[in-house]
């Protein structure tokens, strides 16, 4: 458009629309677990505060991506999904101190099944 005589500064301020490729699974499963900050980190990290680790695993990871291609929703449908499978531990976890460990499977993703939680073990009196 410059090319044709509008200044540079008008053109700036033209919106501008276009269209990318969408990402596949393994694209979006990459995004979910490699970058430094990525959302498995963050909440794995909001879980340690309360003292639970969270164990996000690949076919849980592999089902998020899933569901945000059916959705069509690309990486930014990538947070709602998780926030969605995690909304009720988050509430729940600060309030029983007796968890250890939260495995999220596929299951929790899809069909919206309670995730494995393993306890802590009683110390004993001696």
């Amino acid at each position: 458009v410059v090319k044709y005589g509008l200044i540079p500064e008008l053109v700036g301020r033209l919106p501008v629309i276009t269209t990318l490729s969408s990402l596949d699974k393994d694209a979006l499963v990459k995004i979910l677990k490699e970058p430094k900050n990525s959302l498995t980190k963050q909440y794995q990290e909001l879980f340690l505060l309360d003292g639970v680790e969270l164990v996000l695993d690949d076919s849980a990871l592999e089902a998020i991506a899933e569901k945000t291609i059916k959705q069509e929703t690309g990486a930014r449908g990538l947070r709602s999904i998780v926030e969605e499978t995690l909304m009720n531990l988050m509430y729940d976890v600060p309030s029983d101190d007796t968890i250890e460990k939260i495995i999220i499977t596929a299951d929790c993703v899809t069909d919206a099944a309670e995730p494995i939680i393993v306890h802590k073990e009683k110390k004993k009196k001696a």
